[in-house]
């Protein structure tokens, strides 16, 4: 089998570009006709794209437990980064988990940390005490992160990234 972060990549360019071209038909129905449908549309859109990163993190969190024989993969993947001095990827790892975190439980404890990070590297805007990102956006949805194409790309980076990381520290483990 192929590596799961070489899946995880085709299979998050395979998701976005069929959105896009969803996505461009829709705004282009939207300039004849404001319909209920195609503001829904957008919304589905944005909900697919939480879906996906929320996801792809989440399975790789069990490919880290069943790769590294663990029973909580992303402690042992931090573990293993700071064993290789890799700060900067550990500055993004805990920051994305905390993102994934906020996108599946909401406020808490991931919440009030990922708000009080210095110098946040999170591509997505995160809700603060305002009901809505874009006032008049139609695509918006309920959610504290604003999921958008650059989070992804940075999930994936991280996940390429964890695995040469944990490559290189433990040559023995494939994944």
């Amino acid at each position: 089998m192929h590596s799961f972060s070489e899946l995880i990549e085709r299979c998050a360019s395979f998701t976005l570009n069929s959105l896009q071209l969803i996505e461009d038909e829709t705004i282009a129905t939207l300039q004849i006709n404001g319909s209920t449908e195609a503001v829904k549309t957008l919304q589905m859109i944005n909900l697919e794209k939480t879906v996906l990163v929320v996801g792809m993190f989440s399975i790789f969190e069990a490919n880290l437990q069943n790769a590294l024989g663990c029973t909580n993969g992303f402690s042992e993947a931090k573990a293993i980064i700071e064993q290789d001095s890799n700060t900067l990827l550990l500055k993004k790892f805990i920051e994305l988990e905390l993102a994934i975190n906020v996108l599946k439980h909401g406020k808490g404890r991931s919440y009030k940390a990922i708000t009080t990070v210095q110098g946040q590297t999170i591509p997505s805007r995160i809700k603060k005490q305002e009901v809505f990102f874009h006032e008049g956006d139609i695509s918006e949805i309920d959610t504290l992160i604003e999921v958008n194409n650059e989070l992804i790309q940075k999930c994936i980076d991280v996940i390429n990234q964890t695995c040469e990381c944990i490559g290189r520290i433990r040559p023995e483990i494939g994944i």
